[in-house]
């Protein structure tokens, strides 16, 4: 009898052992269950402060992000960025991207966001979660101020080549046109293929244009001659990210505060301004 009972008894325990020992392996899988769900939960807003830095993805595009004489990020945009992320109680970082990469770049979270004169594009709204417009622009046409008298309309360009920005606004407009082309990594760089005559042509920006082509610039010999489309500007940030809400209301309060319309006019970009 004795020993039926402390046989009955070594049962029970093995048996107690077992059932926490269940317990606690269902306990641990809740944990690492709720740890993912947290996780997966967090909004772009509480990850960007809680690294406490925004990261701007960015070109050299004057009057919108630029370096200055101390290689400091300046411009319309860069300012703004600035101002934004100051906002938000976070530092800001300027980060160079390939334009063509811009999209790969915000979802592998290299970058936060794209702020840099970047049109609305179909393409771009459907990747991206994209603020309120703030700026008009229209892509035009530059050429060597010497013959800017015989490229007028679209009739006159089509058979010069141009240098575009791969993936731009600036390519999907020479592209619509079936004129021949060729893509380099940013507007900058198609300006110095039409200055140093290897491209008969290039199509920019008419922001860009207003600030680096003409009388008092870095391209005196070059001339923008007329428009190809309108279009307008706006910041791109991951598809789905609170941060896009907060940028425009940034937005507004800064319009309406005038401290937008007075960094547009620090640049010369304020005719272009839209109204918040």
């Amino acid at each position: 009898m004795k020993k039926l009972i402390s046989m009955g008894l070594t049962l029970a325990m093995i048996l107690s052992l077992a059932a926490c020992g269940g317990s606690g392996s269902k306990t641990e899988e809740n944990k690492e269950t709720k740890t993912e769900n947290t996780s997966s939960e967090q909004t772009d807003m509480e990850y960007v402060k809680e690294k406490g830095t925004l990261v701007v993805g960015i070109t050299d595009f004057e009057p919108m992000d630029y370096k200055d004489e101390n290689d400091e990020w300046i411009g319309f945009d860069a300012d703004m960025a600035k101002a934004f992320a100051e906002s938000l109680g976070v530092d800001v970082e300027f980060v160079e991207i390939d334009w063509d990469n811009k999209i790969m770049e915000l979802d592998g979270k290299t970058i936060d966001c794209v702020w840099n004169g970047m049109t609305l594009t179909d393409e771009v709204t459907s990747s991206m979660e994209c603020s309120n417009a703030y700026c008009n622009n229209a892509q035009v046409v530059i050429v060597p101020a010497d013959k800017k008298d015989q490229y007028q309309d679209a009739d006159s360009i089509s058979g010069l080549t141009f240098a575009v920005e791969s993936e731009s606004a600036g390519e999907a407009a020479i592209s619509d046109l079936g004129i021949n082309y060729t893509s380099v990594k940013s507007q900058a760089d198609a300006l110095m293929e039409v200055a140093a005559g290897t491209s008969d042509a290039a199509v920019i920006d008419s922001l860009m244009a207003a600030a680096m082509v003409g009388e008092g610039t870095g391209y005196e010999n070059l001339a923008y001659t007329f428009g190809l489309n309108s279009e307008e500007y706006g910041v791109g940030f991951r598809k789905g990210s609170d941060l896009a809400k907060a940028l425009n209301d940034f937005f507004s309060s800064s319009y309406a505060d005038g401290s937008m319309m007075e960094c547009a006019e620090k640049y010369g970009v304020q005719a272009a301004l839209i109204e918040q």
